[in-house]
């Protein structure tokens, strides 16, 4: 049964009614899509729209480093193919609704629970389909659980561009004390700070040969985001979130 992964005092972890019944669509061994289409059958569910046609010239985001930003630099910026590997977490709300009309792509979300999975998943995409591009957008917190990870690509020389979300703390964490209710103090801020000091992404980078630059600005990571796609290798973009 679906379950929750954070837990609240006094909450259901279930994500539904104590008092539903739960049916088994499909299993894991069969037709999940099938499946998904019968259903809709049954249920005359409409059919969804089309997206359109990608727009003529779309331009890349600009002004303040936001979600929305980003969004837009990705829907101008994405090369054609290529593989997004999404553990964006909290700063990342606005890319998937925001590269809809972005060239023909594949998108892998993370999973729920599975921290750290962002840079690992796009090493393993980049093994399995090395004529396509892979975009690790990937949150700074997270991925110091698998760094390890850009030493592999630089190894493989494999086609992945890693956009580090660099927003020094982790943000999810935050938002999930909140909504405990819980009061926070200083102690309870400092494990979940992840800024003092700052951990230096490019370095990091480098240091497993992989090439990296920063950027802090969205004309900065717009430059960086299409010249490390035109490029073969790893490339890492530390994009420093205000």
């Amino acid at each position: 049964m679906p379950a929750t992964f954070f837990a609240y005092p006094g909450k259901s972890p279930r994500p539904y009614p104590q008092d539903a019944v739960v049916h088994v669509l499909a299993r894991a061994e069969e037709d999940l899509a099938d499946a998904l289409a019968r259903l809709a059958d049954e249920l005359n569910a409409p059919q969804l729209a089309v997206p359109s046609a990608v727009a003529a010239n779309p331009q890349p985001g600009s002004g303040a480093i936001t979600s929305a930003a980003v969004a837009q630099s990705l829907n101008a910026l994405l090369p054609e193919e290529a593989i997004v590997v999404d553990e964006s977490v909290s700063f990342g709300h606005a890319f998937y609704p925001g590269t809809v009309n972005a060239a023909p792509h594949d998108w892998l979300q993370v999973t729920g629970g599975a921290i750290g999975d962002g840079l690992p998943l796009a090493l393993g995409a980049a093994i399995a389909a090395p004529l396509r591009r892979v975009i690790a957008l990937q949150a700074d917190g997270s991925g110091m659980y698998t760094l390890q990870a850009l030493w592999s690509m630089a190894r493989e020389k494999l086609d992945v561009t890693v956009v580090v979300l660099a927003n020094r703390k982790y943000a999810i964490l935050q938002h999930e004390l909140a909504c405990v209710g819980a009061t926070t103090g200083k102690t309870a801020l400092d494990m979940l700070d992840i800024g003092n000091p700052d951990l230096a992404w490019v370095h990091l980078a480098t240091g497993m040969s992989v090439a990296a630059a920063r950027a802090e600005s969205m004309a900065q990571f717009n430059e960086l985001f299409a010249r490390a796609n035109r490029q073969s290798g790893p490339f890492l973009i530390e994009l420093v979130i205000p």
